[in-house]
């Protein structure tokens, strides 16, 4: 399908407007992607947003621990939204369209959110391994300074990071062809429409990666190392049990995330192939957003009670 791209010259050609591939030339496929993304889109944002509220309006669940879930489940709010409205509007309309300065903005945010993250979850690791390995220390060395300030550094990381990313990016001239082959604008596939020797900005964008994804998982790592080192340890079953049962969740969440992003971001770039890469962008995108919120309130009896008190609209008293 030739796509009409918007083309400004200012002493050289570069692309102006830039457009997303169809999903399918038959409509039924598209509209059937369409249903199920926006099914996963409206659960992902009403669970996140429904642990979150239930922390915040349950005092007995102001600890570190739900402290970071509450800001994960903000991350998870904030990185669907940045891409999944525009996905959507491309799956059942000839609107596919996107200009370079916001196909900019939304690579800022999805790296931003996607950034903070990794780095969220393993500062929610090493909550854990003080909580386990250290409890005696937990409330000096998990104060509420302290959290506030893990949280910040996410945070502040994701947005330095992104930043970056996105200049490095974007101060590439893209003077044809338009068509992003992909459903957001995620690093490769715009990497793949600029003009020249790019070399040196995916090997940056592959440093990045590596950084931003291996550091915190190679600090999750070494937090549940020495976690289960400790477990070993426990003179009691029910201890080991609980201990185990306070990072499953943790766990799980991590799997999911890790993985995908593994997969997407760190392989060779020859392996690349579109079809993969949509799917994989699919599942770390939709379906682990989806998925973390059930996943914690599954598992764990006061976030469950939690969100029981919040949709039955109780107020929970701190207790004395």
């Amino acid at each position: 399908m030739n796509l009409n791209c918007s083309l400004w010259q200012d002493n050289s050609m570069s692309v102006k407007l830039f457009a997303f591939t169809k999903f399918s030339e038959v409509t039924e496929q598209c509209f059937l992607l369409f249903t199920l993304v926006l099914l996963m889109f409206l659960t992902s944002l009403t669970g996140n947003a429904l642990i979150a509220l239930a922390i915040w309006t349950n005092p007995v669940l102001h600890t570190p621990m739900y402290f970071f879930l509450t800001n994960l489940s903000l991350l998870e709010i904030g990185y669907t939204c940045s891409i999944i409205p525009k996905m959507l509007q491309s799956l059942v309309s000839e609107a596919r369209g996107i200009s370079q300065e916001g196909c900019a903005m939304q690579m800022f945010f999805f790296s931003l959110f996607g950034i903070s993250e990794c780095c969220l979850l393993a500062a929610m690791a090493y909550d854990r391994y003080v909580a386990i390995c250290s409890p005696l220390h937990y409330a000096a060395r998990m104060s509420r300074e302290v959290c506030a300030q893990l949280a910040m550094v996410s945070w502040g990381v994701g947005c330095v990071v992104s930043l970056g990313q996105t200049n490095n990016i974007f101060s590439l001239d893209f003077c044809g062809p338009c068509e992003i082959d992909h459903f957001f604008c995620d690093l490769p596939p715009i990497l793949a429409l600029a003009c020249g020797d790019t070399s040196h900005n995916e090997a940056a964008v592959f440093v990045v990666a590596v950084l931003c994804i291996s550091s915190p998982f190679l600090l999750i790592v070494a937090s549940y190392g020495r976690i289960v080192a400790a477990v070993l340890f426990m003179p009691s079953p029910e201890g080991r049990q609980k201990a185990l049962s306070t990072c499953s969740s943790h766990l799980v969440v991590v799997t999911l995330f890790y993985g995908s992003a593994s997969v997407t971001y760190l392989r060779p770039k020859a392996t690349h192939s579109p079809g993969i890469d949509k799917l994989l962008a699919l599942f770390y995108t939709v379906v682990t957003s989806m998925l973390n919120p059930i996943i914690y309130s599954l598992r764990n009896k006061e976030v469950k009670a939690a969100l029981q008190r919040t949709i039955a609209g109780k107020k929970v008293l701190t207790p004395e």
